[in-house]
């Protein structure tokens, strides 16, 4: 099914016969079931609503520099909108989405977003809108991915809604398998082949099927599962690792936790009501290891979450669960990334839980508390003032890097206002080779990566290569930025 590098693994399906026969071979150390889990969604189907006749759902203040609309407590709890006013958006940052796929990717939150690859894990495809045409599969990927990064004035903005994403569809909804914890560490390998450097992953393990067996409570040690353990290895390549704690409730004699929240070097998520009290079926800790870790570590908000339908591309519900408490803290973490690029992922999160509201008690209920992007970027930078990040003031195409190149390179751009863009790649002759992209995008700086061993489909020769960006704004400006590549095969 998958290859694993970082395990120096592979995943089969295979008789016991079979097995048998693989174990007895002289290179195969260890032979394991990859996953035995169940999730619970009861909690997080949507529910329409409408914005006029919701009171308890406060409007986006008027000294903030963009309109929230019914989103701005759930933004505004984590602090984020005067990080926004100083112009972070979560520019240049690669961020992870995995889910169960993305059933509405055309929904109009996403008109904007730039989606550097797509890929189904489960039926192995580039698309992640799943092939079974319910409408619950993949809705719960538009809501996670619209949590953290929609973008409609009036309605819904995300806390990263200028960040590059990549969606995995990592998870089957037809059933619970050993396979998708499998999915989810190919889905991760993947991502980092890609340069992803935040990942928000809104799914949690601890239960399968018959007749699988599970894992329990006591195995949420960070170790046993193989999830937890990729995840652990994620954080240690760079990688801030962001996942839903669960909805598993209080347990006052154990933890109630789903794997990969029990990892250590991730940040586990819990949900917090509007008001900044514990959402009651937030999944709490402590670990099982020895000495045992605080689970969940941060709170974001996790009920009353304003997200994008999905079942209607106009339309925007209300949902709950951890599950939209960890993509708006992901959100959060990718603004940090983008004010210090080189900070590592251990320093992210401490930045985080060290300006939390419980940090300096916290607990297995609360972890450190709800963070506050604002005092994380101050401790993170060491500064008591935000910094405004300046627009562009010109279309601009860097060089891109590395060149020459074998066989990905990368591009950067710049928009000094929302514009059409489209980034083409051409042969010395003149001949169109690929399109990169062709999409809207907000004002910004944004990056796209070639990979002259797939294009359309076909690798290409050795030899020079040309990109072109095209532009046309809003206003009617318009510009045309042609680089030249030397790719060396």
């Amino acid at each position: 099914r998958h290859r694993s590098k970082w395990f120096n693994a592979a995943s089969v399906v295979a008789r016991a016969d079979q097995i048998r026969g693989i174990a007895r071979l002289s290179f195969v150390r260890e032979i394991d079931l990859v996953a035995r889990f169940s999730k619970d969604r009861s909690l997080e189907r949507e529910l329409p609503f409408d914005p006029t006749r919701t009171p308890s759902l406060q409007k986006g203040s008027t000294t903030h520099s963009l309109d929230y609309g019914s989103s701005y407590a759930q933004v505004a709890l984590i602090d984020v909108p005067p990080l926004h006013d100083a112009n972070y958006a979560g520019d240049g940052v690669i961020v992870g989405v995995f889910d169960n796929g993305f059933r509405l990717p055309d929904h109009e939150t996403f008109q904007s977003l730039s989606i550097l690859a797509t890929y189904d894990f489960v039926d192995h495809k580039e698309s992640v809108v799943p092939d079974n045409p319910s409408p619950s599969f993949g809705s719960h990927g538009i809501y996670t991915l619209s949590a953290i990064g929609g973008y409609t004035p009036g309605s819904l903005i995300g806390p990263a809604f200028r960040a590059t994403y990549l969606l995995a569809r990592t998870e089957n909804d037809s059933s619970e398998t050993p396979i998708e914890e499998d999915n989810w560490v190919a889905a991760i390998e993947w991502a980092d082949s890609l340069g992803v450097q935040v990942t928000s992953t809104s799914l949690g393990y601890l239960s399968y099927n018959p007749p699988y067996d599970s894992w329990t409570w006591e195995d949420m040690d960070g170790r046993t599962t193989v999830i937890s353990r990729a995840a652990v290895m994620a954080a240690r390549k760079g990688i801030v690792v962001c996942n839903s704690a669960g909805n598993n409730w209080y347990n006052p004699d154990r933890n109630t936790l789903n794997a990969p929240a029990d990892a250590d070097s991730i940040l586990a998520v819990g949900a917090a009501n509007a008001d900044g009290t514990r959402a009651n079926f937030s999944s709490v800790g402590p670990t099982t290891d020895v000495p045992p870790r605080i689970k969940p570590d941060i709170m974001a908000q996790g009920t009353q979450v304003v997200a994008a339908s999905g079942s209607s591309t106009t339309r925007y519900v209300l949902t709950q669960g951890t599950s939209l408490s960890c993509p708006l803290a992901a959100g959060a973490a990718a603004l940090l990334v983008q004010v210090e690029p080189n900070a590592t992922p251990m320093e992210i999160i401490n930045a985080l839980k060290s300006t939390a509201s419980q940090a300096s008690s916290p607990d297995n209920l609360y972890g450190w508390g709800i963070i506050n992007a604002v005092l994380a970027v101050n401790a993170l930078t060491g500064t008591e003032t935000i910094i405004p990040n300046p627009l562009p003031s010109t279309y601009h195409l860097s060089q891109n890097y590395p060149n020459p190149f074998n066989p990905v390179t990368r591009l950067q751009f710049a928009l000094p206002e929302a514009s059409s863009v489209t980034i083409t790649i051409y042969d010395v002759l003149g001949q169109e080779v690929t399109t990169l992209l062709q999409a809207d995008r907000l004002s910004g700086v944004y990056f796209v990566d070639w990979d002259a061993t797939n294009s359309n489909n076909n690798p290409v020769a050795s030899g020079s290569y040309f990109a072109r960006l095209q532009a046309i704004g809003v206003s009617g400006r318009s510009s045309t930025i042609v680089k030249k590549m030397m790719y060396v095969r």
